[in-house]
């Protein structure tokens, strides 16, 4: 069908019409449209969304997956840009002879019965489209409209209005369709290299911006500043330029762009029509404005009814769309994915009270990404931190050497100081959450879907909030390395990392854990601990300041906070004269670790010296009960595995100075000619009863023997050791050699002494 005919067709009568990919939001605009014109509508498409059940409620008969039965009875097939043949609905309406359409042309068709108004541009696009519709609704002139995205202040993304007689449309030049349309008025906003994947060069692009120009019969209003745009449509007989600079038809003067608004004087001429104050972000948006200022002025509308509606517009879907705001974060969404894009949403970004600029990234298609690679370079220059994700393909192959890392070995080169990339999409938001500050924005830029990395950002940045109100004063970082806090050196991020420093501060926090089913555990100084790579979900708390590093010496008792280093407790008992702690000297943990797991060295165990313990059940109750009154093994404290040690009692008896230097010094030779100086967690296995776990090690023919980075101690054969660069799933797997053999060799079952948590990475 030529476009008279599709337009006849399509707006003279109810037709039985089927959309293959109707859950694209191209798509689901053109569903929209036919619905309201009267047509039965059927389509399918490999997924369900929210909007197509919205249009399901309005008549549209929706199948998944893409069956090609669904094609039968067709009068007219329209497809998206996707779709090509291999689609079984496709290839059904192609053999049964069905009139077949492309989604640019039953767009250009439906406008082609009114006065339509294309908006086409690389950027900005379906900002100014939105403007423009939202202006000529507000100055009564009901028009209609399709736009890509979700516009909360237009209801929906497509609109017919029977009355008006202007159909305002953005127009998408990614694969040449823009020729197609044959409109009242066009808007030309830039034109530079983009989809490179369709167009051979610049010189391709300008031949369909040409052909569109061409084909309008009005107004062609057009960015004077942008080169391109210039070069295209200066010599139209209705050409109407704006822009800042003093040569155009419509200027803006005394631009200030503050706190995501913006506020300007428009000029026609010599002509002042007066200010616009803009509340949405950025100073390109101003010129987007200025497109549907000379848009609404050309066709006659006042320009007060013009200014007030711009001041009630609000931005679209993925356009600087705020998804977070706090006094200490600002999460900001945006669909920009072309280098000008990213560097016109962090200038804007820049332009808020904020400290610094986070940006998360997902490049979009491997052709562009390689043929603006230098662009991409040079457009994060005003971002603090740069996080890369993967290539979003959009139906690509991928090309060899075409990653995230072409991105940042760009960035990189053109001297930014921090620019990291991550392949996997899921975990992105944890290298960037890992470096959040108060006073920082954080934004998730690109057209694939980065912004569901944002929304689990977000998701944690309110728990964290939430955390640190019920905690009240202490510390609390998002995705913190337990690497940093292990003595074996390994163990992926702590979700929510909090150090809470008053024992009511903890209660509080271990009871809204409880209650919002929020994983908890408490980590001491990071001993007899293995933390899988994946790190643990939920709230790691770290009881080591304020209350739990306090102590009170009292006779030969010493009461201590479980934050209290075991060293320190020891120096503690020293300078009091009391003895019986020198066997804790040489133990790199804490008294709350001690006491969880009834630490012991030397001969001694922890609860032999306890008097009495505190600690909080998970309502946050606080008990204080004697030895006797719990449940106390080797190596196993059952009452404080769902408990929470707070601080402890612990007795020694008196000692001369000399006696306890002494034996500390025996303690300490002792475990330097026993015991690794490398990394490690301490004693792997608990000792089995017929043979010590060291010894049978030894005699297994362990000693020295490595997985990766990981190996067995030389000196003692129940010691792991980190050479530098382990990962828990190398030591998990000589755990499990070891193992093995122990029970394959000496039917003997061992068992580790190292607690093992987390998730695998």
């Amino acid at each position: 069908m030529n476009l008279a005919s599709l337009t006849e067709f399509l707006t003279s009568g109810s037709r039985r019409v089927h959309l293959i990919g109707v859950a694209g939001s191209g798509m689901s605009g053109i569903a929209a449209l036919l619905l309201a014109l009267g047509h039965r509508v059927s389509g399918s498409d490999k997924v369900d969304t929210i909007e197509v059940q919205r249009l399901v409620k309005k008549g549209l008969n929706f199948h998944t997956p893409h069956l090609s039965g669904e094609v039968n009875g067709a009068e007219l097939v329209v497809y998206s840009s996707a779709i090509k043949a291999g689609n079984v609905a496709y290839d059904e309406a192609t053999q049964l002879g069905i009139p077949m359409v492309r989604r640019a042309d039953a767009l250009a068709a439906i406008m082609n019965s009114k006065k339509g108004v294309v908006v086409c541009g690389m950027h900005g696009k379906t900002t100014t489209s939105s403007m423009a519709a939202h202006v000529l609704r507000s100055c009564g002139l009901k028009p209609s409209h399709y736009v890509g995205a979700e516009i909360p202040i237009l209801g929906t993304n497509a609109r017919w209005d029977s009355e008006g007689e202007y159909f305002v449309a953005e127009g998408d030049e990614s694969d040449g369709t823009l020729i197609n349309y044959h409109p009242e008025h066009a808007i030309v906003l830039n034109i530079e290299p983009e989809h490179l994947d369709f167009y051979k060069d610049l010189a391709a692009i300008d031949a369909v911006y040409t052909k569109l120009v061409t084909q309008t019969r009005g107004k062609v209003i057009y960015c004077g500043d942008d080169e391109g745009a210039t070069r295209v449509c200066a010599s139209h007989p209705g050409a109407v330029s704006y822009g800042h600079d003093a040569k155009n038809r419509y200027r803006i003067t005394d631009l200030v762009v503050k706190n995501f608004r913006s506020h300007f004087t428009t000029w026609r001429g010599e002509e002042k029509l007066g200010d616009v104050t803009l509340n949405i972000p950025g100073a390109h948006n101003a010129l987007n404005a200025l497109a549907a200022i000379a848009l609404a002025t050309e066709i006659g509308q006042p320009f007060d009814r013009i200014a007030s509606a711009l001041e009630t517009f609000r931005g679209a879907r993925r356009r600087f769309e705020i998804r977070h705001e706090s006094p200490r974060n600002l999460v900001v969404d945006d669909y920009g994915h072309h280098p000008t894009e990213i560097a016109a949403t962090i200038a804007t970004a820049r332009t808020g009270d904020w400290k610094r600029v986070l940006v998360m990234f997902q490049p979009h298609r491997y052709t562009r990404t390689l043929a603006l690679k230098e662009e991409f370079g040079r457009a994060f220059g005003l971002a603090d931190h740069v996080f890369v994700a993967n290539v979003y393909p959009a139906s690509e192959k991928p090309i060899p050497g075409v990653s995230g890392q072409t991105i940042v070995d760009a960035v990189l080169a053109n001297g930014h100081p921090s620019a990291f990339h991550e392949e996997d999409i899921t975990k992105i938001h944890q290298l960037a959450g890992a470096r959040i500050q108060d006073g920082d924005i954080i934004l998730s830029l690109g057209a694939g879907n980065i912004h569901e990395a944002g929304a689990r950002l977000v998701k944690d940045l309110e728990t964290r909030d939430a955390l640190s109100t019920v905690m009240g004063p202490g510390t609390i970082k998002l995705y913190e390395p337990l690497s940093r806090h292990t003595t074996m050196r390994v163990g992926g991020p702590a979700q929510f990392w909090v150090e809470p420093e008053t024992e009511e501060g903890f209660a509080d926090l271990v009871s809204y854990c409880d209650d919002h089913d929020i994983p908890f555990m408490v980590m001491g100084r990071g001993s007899n601990l293995l933390v899988r790579d994946g790190g643990i979900p939920g709230v790691v708390a770290q009881l080591s300041k304020g209350d739990f590093a306090r102590y009170e010496v009292n006779g030969v008792e010493i009461t201590a906070g479980v934050g209290l280093k075991l060293k320190q407790l020891t120096a503690v008992a020293q300078n009091a004269g009391i003895g019986g702690f020198e066997w804790m000297e040489g133990i790199p943990g804490n008294l709350g670790g001690s006491l969880r797991m009834n630490a012991g060295a030397m001969g001694s165990q922890t609860f032999e010296q306890v008097v009495r313990v505190r600690y909080c059940d998970t309502d946050g109750n606080i008990f204080t009960r004697t030895p006797a009154e719990m449940e106390v093994h080797y190596r196993d404290v059952p009452t404080l595995r769902q408990n929470y040690a707070l601080s402890a009692t612990l007795r020694g008896y008196p000692a001369s100075a000399e006696d306890i230097a002494a034996k500390i010094a025996e303690s300490t030779q002792k475990r330097k000619t026993s015991q690794p100086i490398a990394a490690s967690a301490g004693c792997i296995f608990k000792n089995p009863a017929a043979i010590p776990a060291g010894k049978l090690v030894d005699e297994l023919g362990f000693k020295n023997f490595a997985v990766g980075r990981a190996r067995v101690s030389e000196v003692h054969g129940n010691f792991i050791v980190n050479d530098g660069g382990a990962t828990a799933e190398e030591i998990l797997t000589l755990i499990g050699e070891i193992k093995a053999a122990a029970a394959r060799e000496r039917g003997i079952e061992l068992e580790t002494e190292v607690q093992i948590v987390g998730v695998d990475a």
